[in-house]
């Protein structure tokens, strides 16, 4: 859908604005591009005016004529009025090109100065709209654009579908929107050409809607509220639109259980067919859309005792649908469900709850209705709902949701207080994904809360609820270590997450290790046993990164029991440092089966953060499988819940660019990697940038732009550097980095990163990772005309990474490998390679086979084209940064003794490749050779 952020703007198309219909809208854009034509079509309300507006502007600047007709319903009986509307602009110019018949024809009915009608003048009309349509197309293309087709009137629709069938080839290109419901759109394609292409519009996801609603100004909704609107709406962006409206512009918010309240813009649109129900289905009506799962059995416990027959009224009305698989009744739009409820008055409201607080077969539902049911505070519903919350603890969303009514009744005095059974409900959400709710409970208790324990848990739930964004609460942490005054168990929360924020915001993680060791020591002493194991699961994990000797033995003590079942699942538990260290020490199949398990059961507690982690992080271990079909799902579905609920954005896109940089798109990986590092820098998030310009790396050096992939990769060498992370295994960049300092020239440079990297792999035993530097090193000894050392070392990386299971680094290999031995035309060479990477579904991989093959040898052993006499023709500085190259030095060195920058350096290599017509450090060193030879 298009949306105009400012009713000011020109109105133009605007392509950064259009909202969840790119597919769509470039398949209509290519049909129009062709000369075809297009027709949409979608419920009321679905965005196709908007789209066919946009549509329209984009194609009008290649388009000598625009015709435009909008109907409508009033005026629908109002015979050539859509004609009218077409070609009462160009009737003068147009009528004396006309043969006389036709011109009175079109004349009289154009201007209702006749008695013109189809069944007098049918022929000549129809001739004489095709003659207009032929006569202006003679002059350049002509786009017709009819919204709403199907308020057209008769007439009209009539005679464009003649004069459409027999355009041929003249350039006329027709795009039309029409509402269809239930109905086919096929009849309304009788007033298009043959060829139209027939585009659906269909429901938003609620990514899209919350992207629709920030784009009209209404920023301040919570993503559960959005999430309220998503399916309340059903994903329809005008009924989108106007619930966010009336609830930005409503001074309160439904209470916690309820429908949305819709606003009467809506309620007149979705309940006109109520007025034709009699007053007692109206009431067995509104005790469905009370019911969370509403059946004929439930209506009846209810009261509803001619439920039946009263159903089948609003199923007749298009109210209700049917299934005799499912005893389930539903609503057919789920506005009109909520419409329902908003129009009903608060007493029969509260008396339908009521009677389902009986009648409902689920504990959860009948206290829910009973809080529903009930107003003011009242211990006995309090105590009743605080229960059913506890017995939620696989539902966090359901429990947050019913702690929140249990606050609501619980009386000032009792114990628990209201303000505890608001923070439980807090903490439930932060589970459950909802963190924007979670951070208003919070802020809300922490307006009136005293007691210390009190205030330090509402703040660690504003800071769990800042995620990676540590830096934003940065000024949180001085007034929560006040609060937690000499109490170890209140100080052991605030050094935990100061653990984090060292990590996170300032990128050390030496202090991290020891905020996490002091966290689990203070935990211990206070007999806090949950906290004392996510203390140690981050200390394990901080030392697995830095590569210390402890590691393995603080994951020991981590796993130790007694445990805290909600710290096992947790995705920053003790099993998942198990599963870091799995993956890390090249373990493939145990980490592969430990992180299976920890996603189902997030996902059977409800827990969506874990969840978000866990289908990023199995798709990460798929990934170095070499599965990445598999690997291209999970991340996208990792990269949707992250959207969907805010956790983990960055996280996910980095890891989606990953996954599409090796199995699909190319271009999509460049893009969610460049938004994975900018939501990092926006985060101020040390941690994920590093991996995220890891993969923005990786994807430019898929892409073919080696040298970007140098810049990007060389600053992940320095923030890691600056973090204090030794292990390779972590981002696993530094092959990477390697081979795209071989293919821009600088073999020396990546020698040296080799050389260091090989130091730390050896000492921590990363095998794969030694096997991918060999593959790297291989690259560097043939540059330097090594080919027979080369291909030995490339043989021996390929056979490691396939014992230990890297099947797309094994391709990778086998590739590096063909390239340097391929010294014929032909495809043989590159058989194996085709072979591995088709097994892995390393599409962009076999791209570069493809183009490979095609260049032939030429392409693998290059020669460069200047002569040796070339040299002296370089200007002073280049000829002195040449004769470095000759040497060796790397381009540090050389600005080193030149006293330039390194940068400076590679823009004046980058001249000298340009000038001598070569590709690389190694051609400098071969027109040197053929100078100095007799």
């Amino acid at each position: 859908m298009t949306v105009r952020r400012d009713d000011k703007e020109p109105a133009r198309y605007r392509p950064d604005l259009v909202i969840g219909r790119e597919e769509l809208f470039a398949d209509a854009r290519a049909q129009l591009a062709r000369g075809g034509s297009v027709l949409l079509h979608g419920p009321a309300g679905i965005g196709k005016s908007t789209v066919l507006r946009a549509l329209a502007a984009e194609n009008a600047a290649a388009t000598s004529r625009v015709l435009r007709c909008s109907a409508t319903e009033s005026e629908s009986h109002l015979p050539f009025l859509a004609l009218a509307d077409l070609f009462g602009l160009v009737l003068d110019e147009v009528a004396p090109r006309l043969p006389v018949a036709q011109r009175t024809a079109l004349e009289s009915a154009l201007t209702g100065r006749g008695e013109s009608t189809l069944q007098r003048d049918g022929l000549a009309l129809r001739l004489a709209v095709l003659s207009t349509l032929r006569a202006l197309s003679a002059e350049g293309p002509v786009l017709v654009v009819a919204d709403d087709l199907q308020w057209l009137d008769p007439a009209s629709a009539e005679l464009l579908g003649f004069a459409a069938r027999r355009l041929g080839d003249s350039p006329v290109r027709m795009l039309c929107a029409v509402r269809t419901e239930d109905e086919e759109y096929d009849r309304h394609l009788r007033a298009c050409p043959p060829d139209t292409l027939a585009v659906r519009l269909g429901p938003f996801s609620r990514t899209e809607v919350s992207a629709l609603l920030d784009h009209r100004g209404y920023t301040t909704l919570s993503r559960s509220t959005v999430r309220d609107i998503h399916r309340t709406s059903g994903g329809n962006p005008l009924f989108a639109l106007e619930l966010g409206r009336a609830l930005a512009e409503s001074p309160t918010r439904p209470r916690p259980g309820e429908p949305l309240p819709v606003p009467t813009s809506l309620r007149a649109l979705v309940l006109s067919r109520l007025e034709m129900l009699s007053d007692e289905a109206r009431r067995t009506l509104l005790v469905a859309s009370a019911g969370a799962r509403p059946t004929l059995a439930l209506l009846h416990a209810a009261g509803r005792d001619n439920a039946e027959a009263e159903t089948a009224q609003a199923t007749s009305l298009g109210l209700l649908i049917t299934d005799p698989e499912d005893p389930a009744l539903r609503f057919t739009h789920p506005l009109i469900s909520a419409a329902l409820y908003a129009e009903a008055p608060a007493r029969e409201r509260r008396a339908a709850h009521t009677a389902l607080s009986t009648a409902a077969s689920d504990p959860i539902e009948r206290a829910r209705h009973l809080a529903l049911a009930s107003t003011g505070p009242d211990p006995e519903v309090a105590a009743r709902l605080a229960e059913a919350a506890g017995t939620s603890a696989t539902a966090p969303s359901v429990a947050a949701s019913l702690g929140l009514l249990a606050a609501r009744h619980t009386p000032a005095d009792s114990v628990p207080a209201p303000d505890e059974r608001r923070l439980e409900a807090a903490e439930d959400a932060i589970t459950a994904g909802e963190v924007d709710l979670a951070r208003d409970i919070a802020r809300e208790v922490l307006t009136r809360a005293t007691v210390p324990a009190e205030r330090v848990r509402a703040w660690m739930v504003v800071i769990e609820a800042a995620g990676q964004a540590l830096g934003e609460v940065d000024a949180v942490f001085p007034q929560v270590l006040a609060d937690a005054g000499d109490d170890p168990r209140l100080l052991a929360l605030v050094h935990y997450q100061l653990a984090w924020r060292e990590v996170v915001v300032n990128g050390d993680f030496a202090k991290s290790r020891q905020e996490a060791a002091h966290a689990a020591e203070l935990a211990a002493r206070a007999g806090d046993r949950r906290t004392e194991l996510m203390a140690l699961s981050f200390q394990s994990s901080t030392e697995t990164l830095m590569g210390h000797p402890d590691a393995p033995a603080t994951i020991r003590r981590a796993l130790q029991e007694p445990q805290d079942p909600d710290v096992a699942s947790h995705h920053n538990g003790a099993a998942m440092a198990r599963f870091r260290w799995l993956l890390m020490s090249d373990q493939l199949p145990e980490a592969r089966t430990a992180i299976t398990a920890l996603l189902r059961e997030a996902r059977r507690r409800g827990m969506v953060e874990s969840e978000v982690h866990f289908s990023r992080l199995l798709a990460d271990t798929e990934l170095r499988f070499g599965h990445c079909g598999r690997a291209l799902d999970l991340a996208g579905e990792s990269l949707r819940l992250a959207r969907d609920s805010g956790i983990g954005e960055s996280a996910s896109a980095m890891l989606a660019s990953v996954a599409e940089a090796s199995g699909g798109d190319v271009d999509r990986a460049l893009a969610l990697a460049r938004e994975s590092a900018d939501h990092a820098e926006v985060d101020g998030d040390q941690l994920y940038l590093s991996l995220a310009l890891a993969a923005l790396g990786y994807a430019q050096l898929v892409s073919g732009n080696a040298q970007a992939a140098v810049h990007s990769l060389r600053r992940v060498r320095e923030l890691e550097h600056g973090m204090g992370i030794t292990d390779p295994a972590r981002g696993r960049w530094q092959g990477d980095l390697a081979e795209a300092l071989v293919r821009i020239g600088e073999p020396g440079e990546a020698q040296e990163l080799i050389n260091v990297t090989r130091v730390h792999a050896l000492r921590l035993n990363r095998a794969s990772v030694l096997a991918v530097l060999d593959r790297a090193e291989a690259l560097v000894r043939a540059a330097r005309g090594e080919h027979q050392a080369a291909i030995a070392q490339l043989t021996s990386a390929q056979e490691r990474l396939a014992k230990l299971g890297y099947g797309l680094e094994e391709a990778r290999a086998a590739f590096a490998r063909a390239r340097l031995r391929s010294r014929t035309p032909g495809p043989a060479g590159y058989d194996e390679a085709a072979r591995l990477f088709r097994r892995c579904r390393a599409l962009p991989w076999l791209r570069q086979v493809d183009e490979a093959v095609a260049a032939g040898p030429a392409e693998a052993d290059p020669v460069p084209p200047a002569t040796p006499a070339a040299l002296d023709g370089l200007a002073s500085m280049e000829r002195q940064v040449a004769a470095l190259v000759m040497e060796g030095a790397t381009n540090r060195e050389i600005a080193g003794r030149l006293f330039i920058s390194v940068k400076t350096v590679e823009a004046t290599l980058t001249r000298v490749y340009r000038k001598l017509g070569i590709r690389s450090r190694v051609d400098i060193v071969r027109l040197a050779a053929g100078r100095r030879a007799p």
